[in-house]
């Protein structure tokens, strides 16, 4: 099969998530302070929690239309980046974004704490194993970022890496830096459209969370006490996400800051990115070539010949006919 040429008329509904979002891009080259540049509670001014519901549905739709474009295609790869501090809602925007999609063309990585197995490789060994096949959507809950982050704000875990050599930690974040965007450049340049989704939680509204994964029985799986210890670092987390934004942010993989304090504007805007990102990819169904088509006629033909007696010859035609 050979497929269609790339004309398509654009996607009048495109427009409403386009606004919804043009705030939330880094753009390249930007030194950014979260405390300063991007507020949690930001919610696009116009958008309303009444009007969440309905975008979100619209979202998830052609979030699902595009992704069943992108199957049949099968020349590219979505990957989507979600990082943010504990209790930042990363598991829920995977789960009520992609609620249309069809499972069998996902692929969904949370990525813990390296096994010894990935702690004998180089650190973005464990996440190259990870990439999504060409025609699917990936998902990564934290990321290859986690080096430039956690490992930073607590520079002792370096040591399981057993790197050599005295390289200054300005010097070392500095080259990570420049090793993810070549990276991500490389995998740009290889058929993947990378979408990075940070979400950007208050320190009170992770407190109120928290305490609500505490006080219902029924999350208190959720809770660990682990996550409640690393709020003491919270100054360092926040300093290490900015220079992290600040130096990953690129043309070909660029950060978008999800105002992360209201849920349902959190998950809007997250399915906004993703689905500008696929409009911006725009897949195409493939079309059958001439030998193709009279092969599907001469099927068409046989499969007609086969109608038991009182049945319609073809019953999706006559359904159809029906309906219109």
């Amino acid at each position: 099969m050979r497929l269609q040429s790339a004309v398509h008329m654009p996607d009048s509904r495109a427009e409403r998530f386009a606004k919804l979002i043009e705030h939330l891009r880094v753009p390249p080259g930007t030194e950014v302070t979260l405390a300063r540049d991007h507020d949690p509670a930001y919610k696009a001014g116009w958008a309303r929690k009444r009007d969440g519901r309905e975008l979100l549905e619209l979202g998830v739709s052609m979030l699902a239309e595009y992704q069943d474009r992108l199957a049949a295609e099968g020349a590219h790869a979505l990957l989507v980046i979600l990082q943010g501090i504990d209790a930042a809602g990363k598991d829920g925007t995977i789960r009520h974004v992609m609620s249309g999609v069809n499972p069998q063309g996902v692929t969904v990585r949370a990525f813990k704490v390296p096994t010894e197995e990935e702690l004998r490789h180089d650190y973005l060994w464990r996440y190259q194993c990870a990439l999504p096949g060409r025609g699917q959507i990936g998902l990564f809950n934290r990321s290859h970022y986690e080096d430039v982050l956690v490992v930073r704000v607590h520079p002792h875990l370096l040591a399981n890496r057993q790197l050599r050599g005295g390289v200054p930690s300005n010097e070392l974040w500095a080259r990570r830096y420049e090793a993810i965007n070549a990276w991500e450049r490389h995998l740009s340049e290889n058929g993947f459209k990378l979408v990075k989704l940070f979400l950007n939680l208050s320190k009170e509204e992770q407190r109120t969370r928290f305490l609500k994964r505490i006080d219902l029985a029924e999350k208190n799986w959720k809770f660990s006490a682990a996550d409640a210890r690393e709020r003491a670092h919270w100054n360092n987390y926040q300093h290490a996400f900015s220079e992290m934004l600040s130096h990953t942010s690129t043309e070909w993989a660029p950060w978008h800051v999800i105002p992360a304090d209201r849920k349902w504007f959190a998950r809007i805007a997250a399915a906004a990115v993703i689905v500008q990102a696929l409009l911006q990819l725009d897949p195409e169904y493939p079309t059958v070539s001439d030998e193709d088509r009279q092969a599907l006629s001469e099927a068409r033909a046989a499969l007609i010949a086969e109608a038991p007696p009182g049945a319609p010859a073809d019953p999706f035609e006559a359904a159809q006919q029906a309906g219109s």
